[in-house]
């Protein structure tokens, strides 16, 4: 399930004026939500055909700076405009916020009208294409952790982001009591967005004081990373709502657990698990160990779309259940990539390098080419991994720096390939800006290091 409205059910609710707003909305590089507030009638009466958008949408940062270096776009170019078209079976109620409606676009060039490469839901929908050409769907599943502070978010700014008090005082993984002073943020959030059409299965805490984790019900690729910006953006919105702030930064605190994002994935054929083999010892089709073995194989190639930033890369220490080795494991926490579900038909991988931070589209989309590559390769997966794979001196390190990330995506044939050129030399840019932006500033730990000891 895509909406939970029809266009057809958005016109009797602007007629009858129980919606009067329709966010339209498409997802940026970083996997925000971006976009524009139209009055309901509006609309449905001519914009559901079409809007438009500035280009450097798809060419900026978190700051929403006009970096300098990319193709697509730039001042001497002009800035021109992108087509945001309105997909209709993405229509939905947002119970959060009054009266309001939201539908999700692709991006499109003005002239030619073709999609725009480097639009993260394009470059998703690429490869569910290239699957489809195999006979195969992808079914996938995100686990979105963050952590909840007691301040909002404004009054964290105006604190200069110091002094951070999480909602709890200690770890509360599954912890029940902790979890119920959290339900009045936790349980809107559940209904919410159940309410607004996605399959909520779960919300619980997570291994840390404050940190919270929810989990959406499996669902094809892209309605899946649909499930997942709606809801990212959704939790921030209602913890504000609340009086509190919701952070997806993989690690606010050097002492504290980090974040994860953790994508479950398997393919599916007719209607029947792919990735099934009921005379195997784990259960896994030769489909399944060729899937992995590419998507092992090639995780370094693709680290950026899981850590897309300076700060996720401070998230893969030992002994946090974050993995540092891009090895799999027969239901391991300690490895990049743990087999769930083995002997019964829901097996499937789970890859647990990404981030809080990463966009979903790109993330799945990068996993995605990577499965296909080792099945069309034939590719053979190696043997798994066994015991504390932080000990294992033979594994292969995830990059451990945003730095060895971005050269491993710019060599990287395989993607672009899989992507193009463009993309991949588009998505660089982006990696580099992000360190050239952090490397010009001067941190609060060098300075109280340094300040009289230098």
């Amino acid at each position: 399930m895509a909406g939970n409205l029809t266009f057809e059910a958005l016109k009797t609710a602007v007629a009858d004026r129980s919606i009067d707003t329709v966010l339209v909305c498409f997802p940026d590089m970083q996997g925000r939500l971006l976009g524009k507030r139209f009055h309901g009638v509006n609309f449905v009466e001519t914009s559901f055909r079409e809007t438009h958008c500035c280009n450097y949408l798809l060419a900026t940062d978190l700051e929403m700076s006009t970096p300098p270096g990319y193709a697509a776009t730039s001042w001497e170019k002009g800035y021109g405009d992108y087509v945001m078209a309105p997909d209709l079976t993405t229509i939905r109620r947002l119970p959060w916020l009054e009266g309001t409606a939201m539908v999700l676009c692709d991006i499109l060039d003005h002239h030619t009208h073709e999609p725009v490469p480097h639009s993260p839901r394009q470059i998703l929908k690429r490869q569910i294409a290239r699957l489809a050409e195999l006979g195969f769907d992808a079914m996938m599943a995100t686990e979105l952790e963050f952590f909840l502070f007691e301040k909002t978010v404004d009054e964290i700014r105006k604190g200069g982001f110091r002094d951070l008090s999480p909602v709890s005082g200690y770890n509360e993984d599954y912890h029940i009591l902790q979890t119920t002073k959290e339900e009045g943020v936790m349980r809107p959030i559940r209904n919410h967005l159940f309410a607004a059409g996605l399959p909520i299965e779960n919300t619980k805490g997570e291994a840390e004081t404050g940190q919270e984790e929810l989990n959406i019900r499996y669902a094809p690729a892209l309605d899946c990373a649909d499930h997942h910006t709606i809801a990212k953006n959704a939790i921030k919105e209602i913890a504000w709502q609340k009086g509190h702030a919701a952070t997806f930064l993989p690690k606010w605190h050097h002492s504290k657990v980090g974040s994860s994002s953790h994508v479950h994935q398997s393919l599916w054929k007719d209607g029947e698990p792919a990735f099934h083999d009921p005379d195997d010892d784990l259960g896994m089709s030769d489909v399944m160990r060729h899937y992995m073995a590419g998507l092992i194989a090639y995780s370094p190639d693709y680290t950026f779309f899981l850590a897309p930033y300076v700060n996720s890369y401070k998230r893969f220490a030992k002994g946090t259940f974050a993995p540092t080795k891009t090895v799999w494991s027969v239901d391991n926490r300690t490895a990049g990539f743990r087999l769930c579900g083995d002997g019964t038909k829901g097996v499937r991988v789970e890859c647990r390098i990404g981030g809080s931070d990463l966009n979903p589209y790109l993330a799945q989309a990068a996993m995605l080419a990577a499965g296909i590559k080792g099945i069309e390769d034939s590719m053979e997966l190696a043997p798994p991994t066994r015991g504390d794979v932080y000990q294992d001196a033979k594994a292969q390190d995830i990059p451990r720096t945003l730095r060895a990330a971005t050269e491993a995506l710019r060599g990287s044939t395989f993607l672009r390939a899989a992507m193009g050129d463009d993309v991949v030399d588009h998505y660089t840019r982006c990696a580099e800006w992000e360190q050239e932006e952090f490397d010009r500033v001067v941190t609060d730990w060098e300075i109280a290091r340094g300040f009289e000891r230098a």
